[in-house]
């Protein structure tokens, strides 16, 4: 089993930037891909970043490439969201997931990632 747990979220306005964190703990080096996925009220859930555990590969949806970054630091574990020039349109609840298999061709998807955290909220105010 994995454990993920997010923190760093928060209130901020727009034009803001925030980095919010993904700790996994447990049987780690089990995972091969960690994702990030948000939610907003009334919405469907939607992919945000991958990054392949050990290869440090990153892909990104097109609505936040060139503002969002990805990243791991695979000594502690931890895999990070960099969220630059915040918008109001991406509040939402950010979920972290990760993968125990081999699944980069299909990282967008939600119900290729085996463990989930209990997600963060992101505000941003106009």
């Amino acid at each position: 089993q994995v454990q993920l747990v997010e923190s760093g979220g928060g209130l901020v306005q727009a034009g803001d930037s925030l980095r919010v964190s993904c700790a996994a703990s447990g049987r780690t080096f089990s995972i091969y891909v960690m994702g990030w996925f948000r939610q907003a009220p009334g919405k469907d859930g939607e992919f945000v970043a991958a990054i392949h555990w050990s290869a440090g590969s990153t892909d990104y949806a097109d609505s936040v490439k060139g503002r969002f970054t990805i990243s791991r630091d695979n000594a502690k574990n931890t895999v990070y969201l960099q969220m630059n020039s915040l918008k109001p349109e991406v509040t939402a609840v950010y979920y972290c997931a990760a993968a125990r298999v081999p699944i980069w061709g299909t990282r967008y998807t939600a119900g290729s990632y085996n463990y989930w955290g209990q997600g963060t909220q992101v505000t941003v105010s106009s």
